[in-house]
């Protein structure tokens, strides 16, 4: 476990230079003001994955551009998997720092921490003050100082095919042992199908099976006078885990050392009965590049049942958006970022099924069947702990570390006591 320590303390050193290097850095947006407007440049803008929709980055290229005369917007698609060691790298260095970044809610406390951001805190108001989902702004604060403001949340929610439920006689499940044993029964029913999921669950995939743990009432973590502790050895979270291995060895034909990238692919080939995926999939689903219109209306929805019959905690995941310390064009990053926060552009994102980052335009979403599941879904929704270096225990990779462990069979409670071990260590 010395690579996680070894991470924990790389980001706090290397992130703090942000803090406290170059006199000459400017590290808010308008700290230098004056009436003359910025000098044209191109902005260098981080996003993570596929989530943010071509024709929404093309808009938003020639609308920035539009607006700033002789400037450009280079967006530079970045995988979530090494993001946080690669902003580690990049936002401590002047001469590699993208202007504005995109990071996940649950790793933005690390970076704000160390002020790795410009600070945009008087200007919260501007960009929508009370409208921001409360939690990412929260998230994007430290001491005080928000840093990092809401880019678009979305809770997961269970993909499933009509037609392989109705052949197995089975209703939409109201319950969590419902769901596991429709689950089963889908793989059962489809035995004949190589690498069919009853479950789609890859190896990795700690943050769907987090929503197992918390159902039953565990966590990973917990804080007590100041000192973080791991609490997957304790029972509720050993319940919660044992659910997840019966899933891995009974429900799932996903690979077992594999990530939830692309869930597309097997959907398409007609491997998987369910699975729990944000709301931005269906995209991925009905689309004629990447995926599978025409298997799209034998594709249902619905939230995850938790053992009370209401919605199961899942993660409320999404991001933050923040500007670089290190960014020498401070104010016509906080051009993009207040563009990226306007009306118009999060509509945009709302009607791709991303929840917007302003609370005003959850109408956008839809009233379809998926625009209901995400509201429930999100009604119960939680977030990882709030601690500065969680952004560090996702970089470690203890987590798909575990969960690839319980996949192939280990034992649990070893599991989660060498990993509560490595937990604590990173987030004290």
């Amino acid at each position: 476990m010395k690579r996680a320590r070894f991470l924990a303390v790389g980001i706090a050193a290397a992130l703090a230079l942000t803090a406290c290097g170059d006199d000459d850095a400017t590290s808010e947006p308008g700290a230098d003001d004056t009436s003359a407007a910025p000098e044209p440049a191109d902005i260098r803008l981080w996003l993570n994955g596929t989530d943010t929709p071509q024709e929404i980055r093309d808009w938003l290229t020639t609308e920035f551009e539009e607006q700033n005369p002789g400037s450009t917007l280079t967006i530079e698609e970045q995988e979530w998997e090494g993001l946080v060691e690669r902003l580690t790298t990049s936002l401590g260095s002047e001469t590699e720092t993208p202007d504005v970044v995109e990071v996940g809610n649950t790793q933005a406390p690390t970076f704000t921490t160390v002020g790795a951001f410009s600070d945009l805190t008087d200007r919260l108001d501007e960009l929508g003050g009370d409208d921001l989902i409360p939690s990412f702004v929260e998230a994007g604060t430290a001491d005080g100082q928000t840093s990092a403001v809401p880019y678009y949340a979305g809770s997961s929610y269970v993909f499933y095919r009509k037609d392989l439920f109705e052949a197995s006689g089975l209703e939409v499940p109201t319950t969590m042992q419902e769901f596991v044993d429709a689950a089963i029964k889908l793989k059962q029913d489809n035995a004949a199908t190589p690498n069919f999921s009853g479950f789609w669950l890859p190896g990795q995939d700690w943050r769907d099976g987090q929503a197992f743990i918390w159902d039953a009432g565990g966590d990973w973590a917990t804080e007590e006078g100041g000192e973080w502790q791991g609490a997957l050895s304790e029972p509720e979270s050993q319940e919660g885990l044992a659910l997840v291995q019966q899933l891995f060895n009974e429900a799932s034909g996903a690979p077992k050392d594999g990530n939830e990238a692309d869930p597309q692919v097997p959907f398409c080939a007609n491997e998987v009965g369910m699975m729990l995926r944000p709301g931005w999939v269906r995209w991925s689903i009905d689309n004629a590049d990447i995926g599978c219109p025409d298997l799209a209306p034998q594709m249902g929805v619905f939230p995850l049942p938790g053992s009370d019959g209401e919605p199961a905690p899942v993660l409320l995941g999404g991001s933050n958006i923040g500007i670089s310390a290190k960014s020498q064009n401070q104010e016509l990053a906080y051009s993009l970022v207040k563009l990226m926060l306007s009306d118009e552009y999060q509509t945009q994102m709302a009607q791709a099924g991303l929840t917007p980052a302003k609370l005003s335009l959850a109408s956008q979403l839809g009233t379809d069947e998926f625009a209901m599941a995400a509201v429930e879904a999100a009604s119960n929704a939680k977030l990882t702990p709030a601690a500065a270096n969680w952004a560090a225990v996702e970089g470690s990779r203890v987590l798909e570390d575990l969960f690839v462990d319980i996949a192939n069979g280990g034992d649990v409670q070893q599991l989660a006591e060498e990993a509560d071990a490595a937990i604590a260590d990173q987030l004290n």
